[in-house]
């Protein structure tokens, strides 16, 4: 366990995509889960459903393997499952909705907004009427939708 961890974050210093925003995340979740069965005075937890937003852009790969590496031993026999909720902007000028246009952006500022979410604004524009100034309705964030156990 161990060892995969630090290699993973040795490799960090060698590579433009950094994990540890990943392991951050999953660390939280690890937490937090383990906060609310102590809470609820759960003895294990069966089921986690983790919710991404897509403007997160978590590499699901490695927060899944940091989730198994951080398991308590209340979550030893955990079933994490992990869905990501796709990002849905609104221009504040014209109202128009538009997805996240991932595909149109580059691989720089892809890695900003993983980041970095709000800085959005400074690479994406309403495809209606140019404004920059939209809101973010769904798809930032990482949080816990349901939490399953035994007493």
């Amino acid at each position: 366990m161990y060892l995969s961890a630090f290699t993973i974050l040795l490799n960090c210093f060698h590579s433009k995509l950094c994990p540890v925003h990943e392991w951050a995340l999953a660390e939280a979740v690890v937490l937090t889960a383990s906060q609310i069965a102590e809470k609820e005075g759960l003895k294990e937890i069966t089921e986690v459903r983790i919710k991404i937003g897509e403007l997160q852009q978590i590499e699901q790969d490695i927060f899944e393997f940091a989730l198994s590496q951080l398991k308590d031993e209340k979550l030893k026999n955990t079933y994490f499952i992990i869905e990501t909720v796709k990002a849905e902007l609104e221009c504040l000028v014209c109202g128009h909705k538009w997805a996240f246009p991932r595909g149109k952006l580059g691989e720089e500022e892809r890695e900003g907004i993983h980041f970095v979410p709000e800085v959005a604004h400074a690479y994406i524009k309403c495809p209606k009427c140019g404004s920059s100034d939209f809101e973010i309705l769904q798809g930032r964030g990482v949080w816990i939708e349901t939490i399953k156990g035994a007493k």
